[in-house]
This record gives C-alpha cells, structure tokens and sequence, in this order.
C-alpha cells in the first residue's frame, strides 16, 4: 500500500510546533507563471519576503506523487527548473499523486491544501474568474467554487484584467465568498490598481483582518473564504494605456488562433511579457512580493488570537 498522506517540510512542523505563523504560498507561479530564470529568484524572494515579516513560508507543491506542504529549497528549484510539471488543480490532485508526478498547485489547489492543513491565510498574485464570454464557452476557474468552501484569507491582487471581472465578482457573491479591499473599496484589476468596480468593504490592517477570522470562527456559520484584494499603489502599476492596448491585441490573438481552456492565462501572460518588453513582469513580481508581505502581517496578527492553531496538526 502507498501512503498519500500529506507531508510537512520540517520548517513548517517545527514552525507550528512553536506556534509561530505560517502563511501558504503556490507553485504554479514557479513552473507556469513566470519564465526561467525569474521564476526560481522570485520564489525564493518570496519566501523571504514572508520571513522578514516574522512569518513562516509553506509553499505547497507535488514532487513525484508526494503532496508537500513547505517545499525546501531544492524542491522549489526542481518544479523551476523541471519540464511537464502538471498543473494541478482540486480534482487533480488524487490522480497526480497515484500517478506519482510532479505538479504545482493552483490557487485552487493551494487553498484547499492549506485549509486541510489548518494554515489560515495564503499569499498569490492574482485570483482565477470567470473568463471573458463564459456565457459560451462556461468558462470559470475552479478557484471559486472551491473558495466557496474553503475557510481561508487569500490576499491577492484581485483577478487577472484579462478575464471577465465584473461576472468573477457577481460569481462570488451568489457562492458566498466575502471579498474586501484592503485599504480601499474598489477591486483590484491585478496588472492596474483599479478594475472598475467597487467592493462593498474595506479592511485597512493586519488586525482587522485577524478580528475577521476570529468572527468567522467564532460564529461557526458559512465556510467560505476571505478575498482580500490589495491593489497597488497606482505609481507602481502598469501603464493603464499599454495595459488596454496589449490586453486588445493579446484578446484578438486568442480569437485567430481559437485558444481556449487551461491555455489561455499563459497565453495572455506571455503576451502581455512580451509586448511590454517585461513591464508586466516587473509588475507581476511586485504584486506576489507586496502581497507576501500583507499575508505574513496577517498571520502574525492571527498567532496573538485564540483562532491561531486553526485546526493545524502534526505528526508527534
């Protein structure tokens, strides 16, 4: 008999045997969301990033069917460098393990690994939604339907600009997700600071993001998690000119070469790299880095509350 049971980096156990706090952070952005050798340095600044901040890293990913909450340094560089990492999301995640491959999880993924494992909070860059004329293709990241039921905070920069942002948020009012700003009530657009639309409330600190948790757990009522959208500061953000103007190009490409699925955020990403000649990368590196850094602030707030194990155990 295989044993698929989740395991825990030593960090991490020893992390949690201490009580100090542990914020979770995916992989896909190392093996599909930024180009080698980007990828290996900037999951490595972000795992310092949560360090700095009295944190504790657990990026969560699959080495050879084995299903790992807190990769070490070696395995992080093995999804970075390795060819035909899977990406995988919920539904995946049986199947890669029986099949014994090396996989990277998606926001999806991550949040449902990291509540399983009673991590509270997780750090991403931007949040999967419903895709640009879903109303024919049905077209939705499975994000949402599993942040329906996943009592997690994810901080993140909103959704990516190049899906369908008002739809992603009517999507996660009718699922139940609670969705604030932090330190605004406009929704993010992830490359942009603003993405046209309002959210109905705004958080502006680690500890009331920690008074949230501590009413979820308290109430016992709902087991969705917490969208906290943390923009950018508008002097960091894209241009918002070259920002339409590659996202048009990028939609028409889609269209001629009839991309669809799974294909179409690398796509787009990979477009938006290379017509702004890395601007978008830049970008991108300091939206995971910022929101790193919130996520961490968040858990250290969480580990002073009662709510602070969130059902978290180890082996003995």
């Amino acid at each position: 008999m295989t044993d698929f049971a989740i395991r825990y980096g030593e960090h991490v156990t020893r992390a949690r045997r201490e009580g100090r706090p542990v914020v979770a952070l995916e992989s896909t952005i190392i093996s599909h969301g930024l180009p080698h050798p980007d990828n290996l340095r900037v999951a490595r600044e972000i795992e310092q990033t949560v360090r700095d901040q009295g944190a504790v890293p657990a990026t969560i990913g699959m080495i050879g069917g084995e299903l790992l909450v807190g990769l070490d340094d070696a395995q992080i560089e093995h999804l970075a460098l390795a060819e035909g990492v899977a990406k995988l999301s919920v539904r995946d995640l049986a199947v890669a393990a029986a099949r014994q491959v090396d996989g990277a999880t998606t926001v999806a993924a991550t949040s449902a690994v990291a509540a399983a494992a009673g991590i509270g909070v997780f750090a991403t860059g931007g949040l999967g939604g419903v895709h640009r004329e879903a109303n024919v293709t049905f077209d939705e990241s499975a994000d949402l339907t599993t942040l329906a039921h996943t009592p997690i905070v994810v901080v993140c920069a909103g959704v990516k600009s190049i899906l369908d942002v008002g739809a992603t948020l009517e999507r996660l009012e009718t699922l139940g997700v609670s969705v604030a700003g932090y330190g605004t009530k406009r929704f993010p657009g992830f490359f942009i600071t603003d993405g046209g639309f309002d959210v109905d409330w705004q958080l502006d600190s680690p500890e009331q993001v920690a008074d949230v948790i501590r009413a979820r757990s308290d109430h016992n009522v709902g087991a969705g998690a917490l969208i906290l959208a943390n923009p950018l500061p508008t002097d960091e953000q894209l241009d918002p000119e070259l920002h339409d103007r590659t996202l048009s190009e990028g939609l028409s490409l889609l269209a001629r070469g009839g991309i669809t699925g799974k294909a179409v955020t690398p796509f787009l990403l990979s477009h938006f790299h290379e017509s702004t000649e890395g601007k978008s990368l830049e970008v991108n590196v300091r939206i995971i880095l910022r929101n790193a850094a919130l996520a961490a602030q968040i858990a250290v707030a969480t580990a002073t509350e009662a709510t602070a194990p969130l059902g978290f155990t180890v082996p003995a």
